[in-house]
């Protein structure tokens, strides 16, 4: 085991990818000869409640500490509500990776998770409107607060415009053990390998040192 991530690194560099990185880690095993397997197992889910799922809101500034506050004590009153929007949360979560990988690895988008990104993008359009800016105007969501699902519409959009734009021939993927973290590589080369040089590539480099000394 390699990575021990938490809410404490946002290294997707863009919302939706943070989003999917919302597990400790997932083992990752390309395909051999073209063959697709993108079942990836979960190593550690830390969307393990509603009131993560709001923490994490937070932690992304997807929500403020009001609307936080706000939605927990919503979740209260509505637990039957707020346990189905963790559970498609968590649906189009995996939607979104199985997208990404397959972007990744060259594969066709399959049918379901197209389906749930779908429904997903379906829902949050209906909350978006124009409001004015500085130079014209910008959609957004009103106050995510109204909603419990509130948190999800920004996410969804934001998988939507990666999705859909020539950055996505920039996503990678951290080979580290039991890592799996999506990333969008914004570097100048285009070579970026690890989710955080500080994190599994520092692991990779100690494991290399510690090689070469045994053989030597």
């Amino acid at each position: 085991m390699t990575t021990n991530h938490g809410f404490g690194s946002r290294v997707g560099g863009v919302l939706c990818l943070d989003f999917v990185n919302t597990v400790r880690g997932r083992i990752s095993t390309l395909p051999d000869r073209g063959a697709r397997e993108d079942a990836d197992a979960i190593v550690g889910e830390r969307l393990v409640s509603y009131d993560a799922l709001l923490r994490w809101g937070g932690f992304a500034e997807v929500l403020t500490t009001r609307q936080v506050k706000v939605l927990a004590a919503e979740a209260e009153r509505r637990p039957v509500r707020s346990a189905t929007v963790l559970r498609r949360a968590i649906t189009v979560r995996e939607a979104m990776y199985g997208l990404f990988k397959g972007a990744i690895a060259g594969w066709p988008a399959r049918p379901d998770d197209l389906a749930v990104m779908n429904r997903e993008l379906q829902i949050a359009r209906a909350h978006e409107r124009l409001t004015a800016a500085p130079h014209g105007a910008v959609i957004d969501y009103g106050d995510p607060a109204s909603a419990l699902d509130g948190v999800l519409w920004p996410i969804v959009r934001s998988a939507r415009e990666l999705l859909t734009s020539s950055r996505l021939e920039r996503l990678g993927q951290c080979p580290g053990d039991e890592c799996g973290w999506l990333f969008l590589d914004t570097s100048r080369s285009g070579r970026r390998q690890w989710c955080d040089m500080k994190d599994c590539g520092n692991v990779a480099k100690v494991r290399r040192f510690r090689e070469k000394a045994r053989h030597a």
